[in-house]
């Protein structure tokens, strides 16, 4: 559906957006020139309720909820989205020069939804732990037992604390020992380490009245530091036996749907906890928030699976070897763990950042919702609309949705955006990476800026700031001048404010590329750099790269490569080849990652890697690496080897006790049926079984 198939609802928000309507149906190429309102959410609210009909694309995002309710009552609507061209462009001192950007953003808010993914599903039934100190954790867990099943588990020292008069829930008293799991799917094991268990315990308050050194309270703990060992208590307890200070067998678990962690330190300690856990600390407003939400948490949920994975591609590792840890080192849940020469991702625990799709060099780890063909479309209709409305320069701002308000703060309080510099929200700031901005340039950009709030884990940075270096690298050598790729911190606005203002656009291409963004990562990056090498004001055949690219060349010494080919079968992109015909050892550049499997493999040590981009046809077919002729058995002529291998062989092996004998040596020139021959003809009484009959 493109946006001739919509209705167009246009506001000038009180006459404050300069729109021009006219120019911006000629760069849709709509049929008619659609109306601006000025009051539509007010005086021509009506209007709206009695003409929106079928596919509705709204321009105003501010009162978006208002317009879905009209709609709704209405009964005509089939569909309707909204697009912010306020704070976007339309609240800017180059507001009047920002229709090219209107039009695109209209355009691409016009594109399909992406298709529907495989879905992740969790079931709660709202089964809470709370875990932290006793008397926290009964204010907590006393509101909450109204919608959920609680259980407590105290932990520290409970003096001063008083169990509630009559038994709610469970209370257990210990320290926490292990946690794991997600929503619906908790697994806690804490040991109890004082002597009375409070599952037995019936609050008879016998032992606070027996204790001699009155080291029993209403929390019905002992207080070990006070207590002289009367076991008075012990007497009291009597036959209930909840008090042991033997007890053999302290560790305890139980599952969960859902953690309220009120500890001083949290458990989980990743930059994003498990879906379902909560660790507010010490600050009751975030208790509040957390216990608000909790109180929503029972039922089934669902979230799309966000990332699909290509084992067969992975360069994570070969024969107990690892070469490739991008993706797990970056994923800010713990989601990622190795997996034999693999990688295993558990979606339960993945939040849908995309950072292990951005950072993997071949493309093993995808971003499927929205997958890249779909991303692409989007810039890919940003950037045409933009060119057709006459605009030049564009900068694509990618952020996520936590960017919203920053950005409507700039264009409340400061200058707003620059006509040039066309927002796109995504899912997450980490989701997109080389193979999208690298094709944004062959599309006709300027620049691609990444928003970030300051709240992203911090490895993102990291990951991020790695990939526009190695963009930029690669931009600057072929001649394209100017900074392409930069952050914006949007954590201080006028810092963000300035940096979108202050940066000088780039150099782009003379012509804009055609080509769609594909599923497979290194094919997307090929289709750029080659239209990007194709119109490069610098022409390069090849481009010197840093380690860590996840481009390069392997080069091999052949003074100590002796071809037995492990490499080969260490390599997971299919870059190393052998010849089905002879004794050769060949490379496809463009295939290599750098993983480095091929270097550790080596027994030699003859293999180095290099990173470069290799820009040339030559770097897509098989070179020859290093070959030799084979050498034969001397008995049948058989096959055997190198030359330098078996000399190699010989000589390590040539003062070993087992080959001292007269032609012993001669028995490692052979194929296997020839040594065994010679072996038996060798023994005193033997059979010459070359030739028959008994020596």
């Amino acid at each position: 559906m493109t946006i001739s198939d919509r209705q167009l609802y246009l506001c000038s928000c009180n006459g404050t957006l300069p729109i021009d309507a006219t120019a911006i149906a000629r760069a849709l190429d709509l049929p008619a020139t659609p109306p601006v309102r000025t009051m539509l959410c007010q005086k021509e609210l009506a209007a709206f309720a009695d003409g929106a009909r079928g596919d509705v694309l709204v321009a105003c995002t501010q009162e978006a909820r208002l317009f879905e309710e009209t709609a709704e009552e209405g009964a005509r609507t089939q569909t309707i989205r909204f697009v912010n061209l306020r704070e976007a462009g339309g609240w800017s001192p180059e507001a009047r020069g920002a229709t090219p950007k209107l039009a695109a953003l209209i355009a691409a808010a016009s594109l399909p939804e992406p298709a529907p993914v495989a879905q992740v599903s969790y079931a709660s039934r709202g089964q809470l732990l709370v875990v932290g100190p006793l008397d926290a954790a009964l204010g907590w867990a006393t509101v909450l037992s109204a919608q959920l099943a609680v259980t407590i588990l105290a932990t520290g020292r409970t003096a001063g604390a008083s169990l509630p008069a009559e038994r709610s829930f469970p209370i257990a008293s210990g320290t926490l020992a292990g946690l794991s799991g997600w929503l619906g799917a908790f697994e806690a094991t804490w040991t109890q380490d004082n002597p009375i268990d409070l599952d037995l315990c019936t609050r008879c308050h016998a032992c606070v009245r027996a204790c001699p050194e009155h080291a029993i309270d209403e929390s019905y703990q002992i207080d070990l530091d006070r207590c002289r060992s009367h076991r008075q208590c012990v007497a009291a307890c009597g036959e209930v036996g909840a008090i042991d200070f033997a007890r053999a067998e302290r560790s305890r678990s139980a599952k969960f749907d859902l953690v309220l962690d009120l500890s001083r330190t949290a458990w989980f300690r990743m930059h994003q906890p498990p879906q379902g856990y909560f660790a507010p600390g010490a600050d009751v407003v975030a208790q509040a928030k957390a216990v608000a939400e909790l109180a929503t948490m029972t039922g089934e949920f669902e979230k799309p699976r966000y990332f699909a994975y290509k084992a067969s591609i992975c360069a994570h590792g070969r024969s107990k070897k690892t070469g490739c840890t991008a993706c797990i080192d970056v994923c800010s849940t713990a989601a990622i763990r190795g997996d034999g020469d693999g990688v295993h991702v558990e979606p339960f625990l993945c939040m849908g950042c995309g950072a292990c799709a951005t950072v993997c060099p071949s493309g093993a780890m995808s971003y499927a919702y929205p997958a890249m063909p779909d991303q692409g479309a989007r810039v890919r209709t940003l950037l045409a609309t933009y060119q057709r409305a006459g605009g030049r320069d564009a900068t694509i701002l990618l952020h996520g949705p936590d960017a919203r308000e920053p950005i409507a703060r700039i264009a409340r309080r400061g200058r707003g955006l620059p006509a040039r510099v066309i927002p796109l929200e995504v899912h997450h700031v980490a989701s997109t990476g080389l193979d999208l901005w690298l094709a944004a340039l062959a599309w006709g950009a300027a620049g691609v800026s990444v928003m970030l709030t300051g709240d992203e884990a911090p490895q993102y940075r990291d990951a991020i700031a790695f990939q526009m270096r190695l963009g930029d690298t690669i931009a600057g050598a072929l001649g394209y001048q100017g900074e392409h790729f930069r952050l914006v911190d949007a954590a201080d606005p006028a810092a963000g404010e300035a940096a979108l203002w202050d940066a000088t656009p780039a150099l782009g291409v003379r012509a804009a590329a055609t080509f769609a963004a594909t599923p497979e990562k290194r094919t997307t990056l090929a289709l750029a750099l080659d239209h990007l090498a194709l119109h490069a004001p610098v022409p390069r055949a090849v481009i010197p790269l840093f380690a860590g690219s996840p481009w390069g060349r392997v080069d091999v010494n052949r003074d100590t490569c002796t071809l037995c080919l492990a490499c080969v079968g260490a390599c997971p992109e299919g870059a190393l080849l052998d010849h089905p015909e002879s004794l050769r050892l060949r490379f496809i550049e463009s295939k290599c990652v750098q993983c480095g499997l091929c270097e550790q493999t080596c027994p030699e040590d003859a293999i180095a890697l290099v990173p470069q981009l290799d820009l040339t046809p030559e770097a897509r077919a098989p070179r020859v690496l290093n070959e030799a002729a084979v050498v034969g058995c001397i008995s049948c002529g058989k096959p055997l080897g190198t030359a330098r291998m078996i000399e190699g062989m010989l000589a390590k092996l040539a003062g070993h006790s087992m080959f001292a004998a007269p032609g012993a040596l001669d028995r490692l020139r052979m194929c296997a049926d020839c040594r065994v021959k010679a072996m038996v003809a060798d023994e005193p009484g033997g059979i010459d079984l070359t030739r028959g009959g008994r020596i």
